[in-house]
């Protein structure tokens, strides 16, 4: 006998075992009578079969896992007209985490590329039926994102603005609007919600043979019980896939595997980091309500209740994120397919109690069964996807963080597209692999990091958290010593950095504490730094930039980056060059600063996430020359940033050498002694725009330096800073942040930076062409730079960045970056604008009259602020009384 929800909570006794629903077995039934929806016996080899048909001794390409992954990126290679595929899956297909999902595909993800890939998701398996005559389960449920508080209807309206630019519909509506769309839910202590009518819900098995049968088709050929047992690399190349049937050459490998993508990567001779860990994840299944549900019922996300709910068969769906997750898979072989593992109602409990507040009358449902599946989940809550930095033609599609059916439709898309064209029609860095390394594959991390990331999923999430776990993984040889001066620490790519400093006596704990979308506890600690940034001199602990070393005996070096680089590096020895590495379309792949050390030796300076992306970028375009070295030297050396007019009377003493601007000019690196030390590479600039130097200290110096500063500082009222002021000078000298601001898909001409390409040079370098053509046809969009009027610092809602931007009551584009500028008592936000479409809907150039003379707003969280816009940096102070503007040539520095 099933025992009420009700008497569950109360017992948490576990119920006895039963099959699985028919929802999460194919509804189409191709296991038994399904072959003939195949479109030949040599494209499928199922079950008993697969020992009758050959394994292919050679394909293009090989995917392991049979899963809605693995299935999605098969059929949009196919679709884009790849030959010779090869899909394997150890058991059966769909029998891995697929099989048990709940089938919930919704667009209200934290970034913008998850909602592009979940509305693309959903288009797909809304025209699979169609296109492959297999039944979907597609159902148009729409959703209700619910808000208990002020300051989760405030992340909702946020949301809300970015769906809205995506052309996403959405609604934020009252709780007796929920009420109206869905009758169980409790709607007294609900402040509002966010309604998604366009959200649905699917069969995930059938959509995965849907996406099979399509992909079988078009020849991709699908073996079951197969299992990949390593990936041979030759070179860095893939040459073939050793199963346990055999051996098959190809060109390229997807590591398609979901719970066994990492230990696939690490089973190859040459190791492949994946990093991903197991967690248990549950959902409760309930008989047919007496009313029973219709199947258009609106799925509810409770995320402050920390549950789900969906419609099914009648009745309910039920599942969550609790606080304390239950990690799995950390040791020996995994299962070939996943089970419904045991079930564990006491760990359930707070979920069952968190929906029964929600929908009270489901106390007496009867309970069918509680599900327990294994989902995947990465170390910053985003999936990974791309081509394994170091071994072409090794590509990943995994961690998807219990949105999997979501995610599987866009993100085969945009793998498939990386495969076929170098680079997809979106820009996917926040998901590339590359913005990891082999620091964040130890089990270790992954099992401490993936049990903060799961509750975090429905965790409000206010601007600028930071991760509690797997922390000081890379820190400076400055740390200590920073924090007992009242450092407080971000992480960036493993590094801690400092984000401000608390002074004494201030409340610690309180600082750490607060989360607001509103003005911050740290507002007038930054503020202080930046002051001293400004006025005297302030030192930042920069040593997580990433450093490599470029050197040849003869000429390579240099032709290497003037290859690679937009900007002249053909310059005198100790010359500084700011400069962009573009690809095939112009976009930017990196943008660093390249110090040319000798006459064959180069410093390459660029963002610490760049790390790996960097080093890809560059071996990747490297010749095979044993005369040509690059050595990533991040390690090597403590960076420290003097900001501020004392900077050079700091250095001065401490070097016996005048470091006025006439002995010691902008851009330019010299080699000296500070202090004791000697080799100290000195350089005339600092990211933010602002006078000063960057100090790049071999390792074992930095103390002795950083100590010599701060004693021979202290007369010039020196100061340690942080990021955060950092962050608000290079905003308000309108300095772009890679990875931020600038992309794969901006070229130097939409963010004004033409000044950095050496179009007069008969130089051949990546991306030449591509940016002739756009200046010969107009840029359509531009970077400006926007001051928020009206906009009261103390009550209204921050911008932060991804806030849209509308010119003229039109939709014009979206912030980027955006922080609060000291200096101009102003919010400033920057970010891209582009024109209205032409009379027949085709691009229109942007042209500056068009900036000029525009009236803009910025959408926050959907109310609207006027702004003034700029191509260049305001240059005047603004107050209350008195609003002078005038425009200023921007400066040849630029923001890390």
């Amino acid at each position: 006998d099933r025992k009420s929800m009700c008497s569950c909570v109360r017992s948490s006794r576990a119920l006895s075992p039963v099959l699985i629903p028919r929802l999460l077995l194919p509804q189409s039934g191709y296991r038994a009578a399904g072959r003939g929806l195949w479109t030949s016996t040599q494209c499928l080899a199922t079950n008993g079969d697969s020992q009758l048909l050959p394994l292919p001794s050679q394909a293009r390409v090989v995917i392991c896992g049979g899963g809605v992954v693995g299935t999605s990126v098969a059929y949009h290679l196919a679709k884009l007209g790849w030959q010779d595929i090869v899909l394997l899956e150890q058991g059966r297909l769909g029998a891995g985490t697929t099989r048990l999902c709940a089938g919930i595909v919704s667009v209200a993800k934290p970034i913008s590329i998850e909602c592009r890939m979940a509305n693309y998701s959903s288009s797909l398996y809304q025209q699979l039926e169609e296109e492959t005559g297999v039944k979907t389960g597609y159902v148009k449920t729409g959703s209700l994102c619910l808000a208990q508080n002020q300051d989760r209807f405030i992340s909702l309206k946020r949301l809300a603005s970015r769906l809205k630019v995506m052309g996403i519909s959405c609604n934020i509506i009252k709780p007796k609007e929920v009420a109206k769309l869905h009758p169980l839910v409790n709607i007294h202590d609900l402040v509002g919600a966010l309604h998604l009518p366009a959200d649905a819900v699917v069969s995930p098995p059938d959509v995965n043979h849907a996406l099979a049968v399509a992909a079988a088709g078009q020849g991709v050929q699908i073996l079951e019980r197969t299992t990949v047992q390593q990936v041979l690399v030759e070179k860095g190349q893939v040459m073939s896939v050793q199963t346990d049937r055999g051996s098959i050459e190809c060109e390229y490998f997807v590591n398609c595997a979901g719970q066994w993508a990492y230990e696939l990567g690490q089973a190859s001779e040459m190791k492949v980091s994946v990093p991903l860990h197991g967690c248990e994840h549950f959902y409760l299944l309930t008989k047919p309500l007496p009313e029973a549900l219709p199947p258009n019922t609106p799925v509810v996300m409770d995320m402050d209740g920390r549950i789900y709910a969906r419609q099914w068969q009648g009745g309910l769906l039920s599942g969550g994120f609790e606080k304390n997750p239950k990690p799995i898979f950390t040791e020996g072989r995994n299962q070939l397919e996943i089970q419904n593992m045991q079930e564990d109602w006491d760990h359930f409990e707070p979920i069952l109690s968190a929906l029964l507040r929600r929908m009270p009358n489901l106390e007496s449902a009867e309970i069918l069964q509680l599900v327990n599946c294994p989902e995947s989940f990465t170390p910053d809550m985003r999936c990974l996807m791309g081509e394994i930095p170091g071994v072409s033609g090794y590509y990943v599609l995994a961690g998807m963080n219990s949105s999997g059916l979501a995610f599987a439709g866009g993100a085969g898309k945009y793998l498939a597209e990386w495969m076929t064209y170098g680079y997809p029609t979106a820009n996917v860095w926040p998901l590339d692999i590359k913005r990891f390394g082999n620091l964040q594959s130890s089990r270790t991390f992954l099992r401490h990091r993936v049990m903060e990331v799961m509750p975090l999923l429905y965790e409000l999430k206010v601007p600028r958290w930071d991760f509690q776990t797997g922390r000081q993984l890379r820190t400076s040889p400055l740390y200590d010593r920073l924090d007992t001066q009242g450092a407080r620490w971000m992480e960036k790519h493993g590094f801690e950095r400092p984000k401000y400093f608390v002074p004494p006596g201030k409340d610690l704990l309180s600082l750490d504490q607060s989360k607001t979308f509103y003005k911050p506890d740290w507002f007038d600690i930054v503020g202080a730094e930046v002051k001293c940034c400004k006025e005297a001199v302030c030192v930042i602990d920069m040593s997580s930039f990433t450093k490599f070393e470029l050197t040849s005996t003869g000429d390579q070096a240099l032709e290497l980056l003037q290859h690679l680089c937009a900007n002249d590096l053909d310059v005198p020895v100790g010359h500084i060059v700011h400069t962009g590495m573009l690809n095939q379309k112009g976009g930017y792949e990196n943008d660093c600063s390249v110090v040319r050390i000798s006459k064959n030796s180069f410093f390459i300076i660029s963002p610490t996430d760049q790390q790996v992306h960097c080093w890809s970028w560059i071996k990747k375009h490297m010749p095979n020359d044993p005369h040509l070295h690059l050595e990533d030297v991040s390690w090597k050396y403590t960076a420290l940033n003097l900001i501020g007019p004392r900077a050079m009377d700091v250095l001065a003493e401490l070097s016996y050498v005048s470091m006025t601007p006439e002995h010691f000019p902008s851009m330019f690196c010299k080699e000296m002694s500070v202090g004791y030390a000697n080799g100290i590479r000195v350089m005339s600039m600092t990211h933010t725009g602002e006078p000063g130097f960057m100090l790049y200290i071999p390792i074992e110096y930095a103390l002795h330096v950083y100590n010599e500063v701060m004693s021979v500082g202290q007369k010039y009222g020196i100061r340690n800073a942080g990021y955060y002021a950092l962050r608000s000078l290079r905003i308000e000298k309108f300095f772009a942040f890679w990875g931020q601001d600038l992309d794969a898909f901006t070229t130097p001409l939409e963010c004004g930076r033409e000044f950095r390409v050496k179009f007069d040079k008969d130089t051949d370098f990546i991306g030449r062409e591509a940016l002739l053509q756009q200046r010969h046809d107009g840029v359509f969009r531009r970077f400006v730079m926007l001051v928020l009027d009206d906009h009261d610092t103390e009550l209204d809602l921050w911008p932060w960045w991804g806030e849209p931007i509308y010119c003229n009551g039109l939709l014009s584009g979206t912030t980027t970056s955006s922080a609060y500028s000291y200096t101009l008592e102003r919010h400033v936000c920057l970010g891209f604008v582009s024109p209205p479409p032409g009379p027949e809907g085709l691009p229109t150039p942007i042209t500056p009259d068009f900036i000029n003379r525009g009236d803009y707003e910025v959408d926050i969280a959907g109310q609207r602020y006027p702004a003034k816009a700029k191509l260049y940096p305001f240059s005047s102070l603004f107050t209350q009384q008195k609003r002078r503007k005038e425009d200023i040539e921007l400066s040849n520095l630029q923001g890390k």
